[in-house]
C-alpha cells in the first residue's frame, strides 16, 4: 500500500474502536509523540493499551477533515469524539515498508474567539 492508503486504513481501523487492530498498521517499535503533554509512546502494544484504557463516554468516532501525502510523510486533520468530548488531532505520520513507524500528534485546544477581533472575522458555526 502507498503511504496515504496505509494512513487511511489506520483511521478506518481506529473507527472500529479495536485499537489492537489499528495498532497492526504500526511497526512493532513505533514511536508516537504527544508534544503538548510531553509524552512518547514506544511500541504498538503500548499504543493499543493506552487507547483501549483511555477514559471515554461512548464509542470513539474519527472524521477525517483532510489528508496530505508526500512520499512517506502523511499529515491528517481528524475530528475525534466520544459523544461528549469533541477534539481535533493533527497527526504527522511517517510510513516505512507499509507500516506507520512514527506519529507526532497535536491536540490543539479550542478557545472562544476574542471579542476584539469580531469586526474582522466570522466565527465558524455562527
Amino acid at each position: 500500500m502507498a503511504p496515504k492508503e496505509v494512513v487511511l486504513s489506520f483511521w478506518a481501523a481506529m473507527e472500529t474502536n479495536d485499537f489492537y487492530l489499528a495498532s497492526k498498521l504500526l511497526t512493532i517499535d513505533c514511536v508516537v509523540q504527544w508534544p503538548q503533554s510531553h509524552e512518547t509512546i514506544f511500541g504498538r502494544e503500548n499504543f493499543a493499551k493506552i487507547n483501549s484504557q483511555y477514559p471515554a463516554s461512548g464509542k470513539w468516532t474519527f472524521v477525517l477533515n483532510s489528508i496530505v501525502a508526500e512520499r512517506n510523510q502523511v499529515v491528517t486533520d481528524v475530528n475525534v469524539s466520544d459523544g461528549k468530548l469533541f477534539e481535533r488531532a493533527i497527526t504527522f505520520h511517517t510510513v516505512e515498508d507499509g507500516l506507520i513507524s512514527k506519529q507526532v500528534e497535536f491536540w490543539p485546544e479550542s478557545f472562544p474567539a476574542p471579542e476584539w477581533r469580531r469586526q474582522w472575522v466570522q466565527v465558524m458555526g455562527e
